[in-house]
């Protein structure tokens, strides 16, 4: 009998099966930022522990960072410095790999793995962010971890969790034009729901995967966690390993050659078997944006806010709360929400390529009046391509605010916030009741292109409106 990727992958690190059921497991690459390092370790200093090892860690600045003036120290928020100087200091004294500004690699930690080599088909994966699931796009097990497992991989090298079942969701045939991979993340949540993935680690497969970039691959891995799943990976292929390749931290000379082989053989098998198996039409699926207070309630741009109709007692609960929050009415076009703020950036949608079509919908076009608008690119790497590109010249020209390398709006743990009740076009992850900063804002979760339209209208807009057609 065949096995998974992920089985593979799971067995390869499994140090041992504990008495309580869950498996010991090493971990390959972690990745720590200043936000949920600072206990762990302390928790070290107070055992007398030391790295185990070092080289397997590495460390950025990104969830509390401002997105303009960086280097200008001490911050502002008192509590931000406090984070920084930590994982400085902690970096220094524990000899951990530190991304910081001075390094031209800072940025936000799912974006600046991928871009510097370290994520390779294979690891695991783990750091303490719930959306390390990004890294799975690689063919990696990747999940996000609590500040006390950051502690024990830490001192160990390992962690201790439960072994998910897989489901394969497999998305055939093509995207129509206009349809991106975070549509397709949110119609698959949609499709079965924010506790869905709960005990699975998804598998994505089908035509329509295999022919993304690495980049839309790793949107679609990010919110595997938006569908309750702790894992989302995508089998690797000439793609992966292309995007991999002469990367500073990838394998080099005659190792270059025995990873990638090694790397085929972790493809999941012909006779694998999957707990569930789930497909999905690339071609009905139209882009898509969240309407309520979880990821998983979303429409097509075509359609109105969904009614009550043949639903749970909890669903039904979780709709009542969701129109009272939102302000909105079943029945209602989505394309009649108005926004007052976009933003384009974070881990899911935060890279050149994401940055690329936005700039390609703003091009000759205008900020409509009264929306706030920010651009925040995902690394100091990105940041660079688009200026020779010219993409901050043209989002200027549109009237959009252009920042620097950072999380921002995306969780709102720094200077980048809501306003009262404001509605928000983001391409962010998470629409949850003040996500955003303000504890009356409201999220609309989309992809770059579709928030990219919202600025320049004013409202929820059908990119396809903007743009020609096609399929690709």
């Amino acid at each position: 009998m065949g096995k998974t990727l992920f089985d593979k992958v799971w067995d390869l690190h499994s140090v041992r099966e504990l008495p309580d059921g869950r498996t010991q497991l090493f971990i390959g690459l972690h990745l720590i930022h200043e936000v949920t390092s600072p206990q762990a370790f302390q928790m070290l200093r107070e055992k007398k522990l030391k790295v185990l090892y070092p080289q397997r860690t590495f460390a950025t600045f990104d969830h509390i960072v401002p997105t303009e003036n960086q280097r200008a120290r001490p911050f502002a928020d008192l509590l931000a410095e406090e984070m920084m100087q930590a994982l400085e200091k902690n970096a220094q004294e524990f000899g951990v790999k530190l991304f910081d500004f001075a390094s031209g690699d800072q940025g936000v930690v799912h974006v600046i793995g991928p871009e510097l080599g370290l994520t390779w088909p294979g690891l695991t994966v783990a750091c303490g962010d719930s959306h390390t699931a990004t890294h799975g796009a690689f063919g990696a097990v990747a999940f996000g971890v609590g500040t006390t497992q950051i502690r024990d991989i830490l001192a160990t090298q390992t962690v201790a969790l439960v072994r998910p079942k897989v489901r394969r969701i497999r998305v055939t045939g093509r995207l129509n034009s206009g349809v991106y991979a975070k549509d397709v993340i949110l119609a698959i949540i949609r499709k079965l729901g924010v506790n869905g993935g709960i005990g699975y680690a998804y598998e994505f497969a089908g035509e329509v995967i295999e022919r993304m970039t690495m980049e839309e691959r790793l949107t679609v891995c990010n919110m595997a966690i938006e569908g309750g799943a702790r894992v989302g990976y995508i089998n690797p292929d000439k793609t992966t390993f292309d995007f991999v390749k002469d990367r500073r931290y990838a394998p080099k000379g005659g190792d270059w050659e025995k990873a990638v082989a090694f790397w085929e053989s972790l493809r999941s098998d012909p006779d694998a078997v999957f707990a569930d198996d789930v497909e999905i039409a690339g071609d009905a699926i139209e882009p898509m944006v969240t309407w309520g207070i979880t990821p998983g309630q979303s429409v097509g741009v075509g359609e109105k806010l969904p009614g009550f109709e043949g639903l749970s007692s909890m669903e039904r609960a979780s709709y009542e709360e969701a129109y009272k929050y939102m302000g909105f009415t079943p029945g209602q076009p989505v394309q009649e929400v108005p926004v007052n703020v976009v933003f384009i950036g974070s881990c899911t949608n935060g890279r050149i390529s994401d940055l690329r079509e936005a700039a390609r919908v703003v091009k000759g076009r205008k900020v409509a009046k009264g929306v706030r608008t920010f651009v925040v690119p995902g690394s100091q790497s990105v940041a660079r391509q688009a200026e020779k590109e010219g993409l901050p010249k043209a989002f200027r020209a549109a009237g959009f605010d252009w920042r620097e390398a950072g999380c921002s709006m995306c969780l709102a743990m720094n200077p980048d916030k809501l306003r009262g009740r404001e509605i928000c076009a983001s391409s962010s992850n998470r629409n949850f009741i003040g996500r955003q900063g303000s504890p009356t804002g409201r999220t609309l979760l989309m992809s770059p292109a579709m928030a990219a339209a919202a600025a320049v209208t004013g409202r929820v807009t059908d990119v396809r409106e903007l743009m020609k057609g096609g399929s690709r």
